[in-house]
Formats: C-alpha cells, sequence, structure tokens
C-alpha cells in the first residue's frame, strides 16, 4: 500500500461521517457474528489472515491491550505488544525511523502514546496504516465503542443528547470530535479551568455540531439521554489534590441521575474510581452499561482494523 493511499485511524474529526457509519455498522455485524463462539475462536471468513499488528504502548493498559490482540487473533491475525521503553525507541531512537523500520515488519501499527504529536509523527513516516490507541489529545476508539453500546441499547444517535461531566479530557474530545459526524446533541459540564479546547469546540460546531457548554452540572444534566463520567486523573497528572477539590462538585450520582430522562444510560471508559467521579450505586446500578461498553472495544477496533486494512 503507497503512503497516499494508507488509511490511518488517529482522530475523528479528520475521517467522513460515511466512513465512521460504515465502521460502526461493521462493528455490530462483527459482534453479530460471534455469537456463542468461544471468545478465542477465530472467524469464519478470516479476513486479516496473515496480517500482523504492532502494538506500541508508552502507557499502561488493559482493555487497549486485551481488545486488539485477541481482536487480531479473532481476525485470523497476530500482533507483537511491546512498551517504548522495550524497544530503541526508548533509548532515543526516533518516531520517524521506528516507523520506517516497523513499515517492513507489520501490517498496521497501533500506538498509545502521551503525546499525540508522536502519534502523528508515526503516521506521517509510516507506509502502513497507523490507529490510535489513545493519546492526550484523543481516544477515537473508545467513542466508537461507546457509540456502538448506545445503538445496541436501541438508541438513535441523532440528536440523542450526551451530557459529559467532570474533565473535558481526550475521551471528551473525541466526543467533540464525533458530534457534528453522528449528529447527536453533546452538553460538556466541567469546572473553570478543565474545559475543553475552544478552538476545537468551534472547529466541530462550525462542521454542525449541537455542543453546548454548561457549567452547572444539574442543569447540564437535566433530560440527558446518556451521562458520561471519566477519572478525574488521567494518567501523567500530577496535580491529584488539586484535582479532587476542583471537581468534588461534578461527582456523577443518583441526585444527578435522577434529573436526567427516565431511561438514562450511564457511560465511563473505565478504569473508574468509585467515591470520586462516580458513585458506587450509578457505575453498579441499572443505568450503566459499562461492562457492555468496554466488551464493544473488541468489536469496534476490529472493524476499524478491517477498515484500515481494505477488509
Amino acid at each position: 500500500m503507497s503512503k497516499s493511499h494508507t488509511k490511518h485511524f488517529l482522530s475523528l474529526a479528520d475521517i467522513s461521517k460515511e466512513a465512521l457509519r460504515e465502521i460502526l455498522d461493521e462493528a455490530h455485524r462483527c459482534k453479530k457474528a460471534r455469537a456463542g463462539l468461544p471468545k478465542g475462536a477465530v472467524d469464519a471468513n478470516t479476513p486479516l489472515s496473515g496480517h500482523i499488528l504492532a502494538m506500541l504502548f508508552e502507557k499502561s493498559s488493559t482493555r487497549t491491550r486485551f481488545s486488539f490482540e485477541v481482536g487480531m487473533s479473532q481476525l485470523g491475525g497476530s500482533s507483537i505488544s511491546t512498551s517504548s521503553n522495550d524497544m530503541q525507541l526508548g533509548r532515543g531512537e526516533s518516531i520517524e525511523d521506528t516507523a520506517k523500520v516497523l513499515s517492513r515488519f507489520v501490517d498496521a501499527i497501533m500506538l498509545r502514546a502521551n503525546d499525540h504529536n508522536s502519534l502523528v509523527a508515526l503516521a506521517q513516516n509510516a507506509t502502513v496504516p497507523v490507529i490510535n490507541g489513545l493519546t492526550d489529545y484523543n481516544h477515537p476508539c473508545q467513542i466508537m465503542a461507546d457509540l456502538m453500546t448506545l445503538e445496541e441499547k436501541g438508541r438513535a444517535l441523532k440528536n440523542l443528547r450526551l451530557c459529559w461531566v467532570g474533565d473535558g479530557n481526550n475521551v471528551a474530545m473525541s466526543f467533540i470530535n464525533a458530534a457534528a459526524k453522528f449528529g447527536y446533541q453533546l452538553v460538556i459540564s466541567t469546572p473553570d479551568g478543565y474545559g475543553p479546547s475552544g478552538q476545537m469546540v468551534d472547529r466541530a460546531r462550525g462542521e454542525g455540531a449541537h455542543i453546548e457548554l454548561i457549567h452547572d452540572p444539574v442543569k447540564a444534566c437535566t433530560f440527558a439521554d446518556v451521562v458520561i463520567a471519566d477519572t478525574w486523573v488521567s494518567m501523567g497528572d500530577t496535580d491529584i489534590e488539586q484535582r479532587m477539590r476542583d471537581l468534588g462538585d461534578w461527582q456523577v450520582n443518583d441526585d444527578l441521575m435522577e434529573v436526567a430522562a427516565n431511561d438514562a444510560l450511564f457511560l465511563h471508559c473505565l478504569p473508574a474510581h468509585k467515591g470520586e467521579e462516580v458513585t458506587a450505586s450509578v457505575i453498579d446500578g441499572a443505568a450503566s452499561v459499562v461492562f457492555d461498553e468496554a466488551e464493544n472495544r473488541l468489536h469496534a477496533q476490529k472493524a476499524i482494523l478491517k477498515w484500515c486494512l481494505g477488509k
């Protein structure tokens, strides 16, 4: 595959709504086709037979690591997983040279990176597809799994009211990037100083996204169809005590869910810290679909892999 025709999956903002719809539809098909099969069984058509995925981790991982590795196995391919410290990358080899070398060995690369610029540099120098497994800027694979989960629960995405509560982090950014593509309404409630990039919000609005920034979490969650939270302290954050103080009033609890729609769902990308960003009564309650959401990382990423590799 020539570099000019390589399909990377770096940001939902850069992929057409038609392609994202295609990926989401394929994710549903992938999951349905595996009904009743053991986890290690290979998909009937083994679409990625002979293909190898390199998985590079600068951050620790549970869901990303297992879902990509199992996904490649189910698709008939294989994977190689390594941390940056186990490679020459950890001893000063450039990301550009790493991209060129790995492109000679594997068919696709997944990077879970500290810095989004590293992901971009990798993609610019690779001749194989590069997939964003998470960066400090965004987390597109997670949002595809989240949206798949909502559709699975019978919720049409167009005009659905999603409310993000807490830190306007990388996951929130991907919800912003996808808002215009799928037509949902997005309400974001954060403390002062924790809001998402105004530039990216303006860009999404310019593309037709319906995004509201509402400081008061109770007002923001009123009549919400979906309430979403994430950890208050992300990997790499050092201002832990300050964050706990600042975000305390943005906890998703029973009172907050009470003002949402009667059939509202709760999402969280995990890992969760019960008693901090969400109470146990919410995340373990009837509204929570967090473990379906986690499972759907597998199926969404299989669809992403197939799209990137033209299968």
